[in-house]
C-alpha cells in the first residue's frame, strides 16, 4: 500500500563543493553546508565554503531543483559576535533556502535582520519535546526543528503529533552518547567546547605518535587509543576511546556505531518526518554519495510500505562507510520499555 503521506526531504552534508556536487547528483533533496570559521560544528582544516564556492554550490543545487540549507550552529561567544552576525548576513546574501541555528541571540537576530529568511532549530539546541519547539516558533518564528538523536520512534511521533513545526530527524552516520548541544567531554579534555568552537576534538589539540608496531591517537594528553600498524585508525573522540578500566581495556563509554534508520523507513513516513538527515560533513564526497544513492533508492521504494524489504545492496553500500563498522537503530527501537 502506498502511503498517502509525503516522502520526508533527504538532507545530504556537504563538507566541500565536490561533495555537494555528489550529494546532487545521486538524489539528495536538500543539502547543507557551513563556512570555513567556527560559526559552523564541523570546523575542520580543509573543508567547508568561501562565498565563492557557496554561490557556486547554491547554483548547482538551485538549477537543479534543489534546496541548500547554511548551518550556524555553534554558539555565539559574548567575546565577539560579530562573525556569527556575519554568517548570519551571508547566509542571506546568497540566497541559502534556510539557516540552521542553535543560538537564541543569533535567531533574535536573524528574525529581526532578515525576515525573510527561513530558520531552522539546530541539534545543538537540544529540544527535545514539543513545548521547547514551540518557544523557538513563538518567539523566533522557527519552521523546522531537528531533532537529537535520543528519543525512541514513539516519542517522535508524539512530538509531531503535538506541533505544526516541521521535524527533521537523523537517518544515517555517526551517534553520539550525549543529547547533542550538552557534551561537556571536549571541554573537559582541551578548555574548548563542541558546542562553541565547532569540532568534537579541536584538531589543534589532535596528535598521532607513531611508533614500530602502534600508532596512539591522543586528545591533548589523553590516550584515546592506539591501533596496530594495519588497523584503521579513527579520529580520536573521548567518548569512542578505549580506555584501561579494572585492568581491562574497551571501549568504556561508547563503541563506534552507525546510525541506519533503514528497517524504518516506512514507520519514519508514516508518522509524518519532513526530512531525514545523513550526518558527515567531514566525510568525502565518496561517502556521501555512496550514502545518498542508497538512501534515495531505499525512501522511494519505501512508499509501498506492504512491499518494502531492506534490499542487501543497500545495507553492503551503507556499510562499508559505518563507523566502527557496525549499525544499530540507535534510540529509535528501545523493545525493553
Amino acid at each position: 500500500m502506498t502511503s498517502s503521506r509525503p516522502l520526508p526531504e533527504l538532507v545530504c552534508p556537504a563538507g566541500s563543493l565536490p561533495a555537494l556536487k555528489a550529494a546532487v547528483d545521486h538524489g539528495a533533496d536538500t543539502v547543507y553546508f557551513g563556512l570555513k570559521n567556527g560559526t559552523n560544528a564541523r570546523n575542520f582544516a580543509g573543508l567547508n565554503f568561501d562565498d565563492k564556492t557557496a554561490r557556486e554550490g547554491i547554483r548547482y543545487a538551485h538549477d537543479r531543483g534543489r534546496k541548500v540549507l547554511m548551518a550556524i550552529n555553534t554558539y555565539a561567544q559574548g567575546a565577539d559576535i560579530a562573525p556569527w552576525k556575519r554568517a548570519v548576513d551571508e547566509a542571506a546574501s546568497l540566497g541559502v533556502d534556510a539557516v540552521i541555528l542553535a543560538d537564541l541571540g543569533l535567531m533574535d537576530y536573524a528574525v529581526r535582520t532578515h525576515p525573510e529568511l527561513r530558520l531552522h532549530l539546530s541539534v545543538q539546541g537540544s529540544a527535545t519535546n514539543c513545548e521547547a519547539i514551540h518557544l523557538a516558533r513563538d518567539l523566533f518564528g522557527i519552521r523546522r526543528a531537528v531533532l537529537p538523536r535520543v528519543l525512541t520512534l514513539d516519542q517522535v511521533r508524539q512530538v509531531i503529533d503535538n506541533t505544526d513545526v516541521e521535524i527533521e530527524v537523523f537517518g544515517f552516520g555517526s551517534l553520539c552518547v550525549m543529547v547533542e548541544g550538552r557534551c561537556l567531554l571536549s571541554s573537559y579534555a582541551t578548555g574548548e567546547s563542541p558546542n562553541t568552537h565547532g569540532v568534537c576534538s579541536p584538531a589543534r589539540f589532535v596528535r598521532w605518535e607513531h611508533g614500530e608496531q602502534h600508532l596512539n591517537a591522543r586528545l591533548n594528553d589523553i590516550l584515546i587509543d592506539q591501533y596496530g600498524k594495519d588497523d584503521p585508525a579513527g579520529y580520536p573522540t573521548l567518548c569512542k576511546g578505549r580506555f584501561a578500566v579494572g585492568g581491562e581495556t574497551y571501549y568504556a563509554l561508547e563503541e563506534p556505531t552507525s546510525l541506519n534508520v533503514l528497517p524504518m523507513l516506512p514507520e519514519l513516513i508514516e508518522i509524518g518526518v519532513a526530512a531525514i538527515k545523513v550526518e558527515g560533513r567531514q566525510r568525502s564526497p565518496a561517502y556521501v554519495a555512496q550514502v545518498t544513492r542508497a538512501l534515495r533508492e531505499a525512501l522511494d521504494a519505501a512508499r509501498d510500505s506492504q512491499r518494502f524489504s531492506v534490499k542487501s545492496n543497500w545495507q553492503q553500500a551503507l556499510g562499508k562507510v559505518s563507523e566502527g563498522h557496525q549499525q544499530t537503530l540507535g534510540a529509535y527501537s528501545r523493545p525493553w520499555k
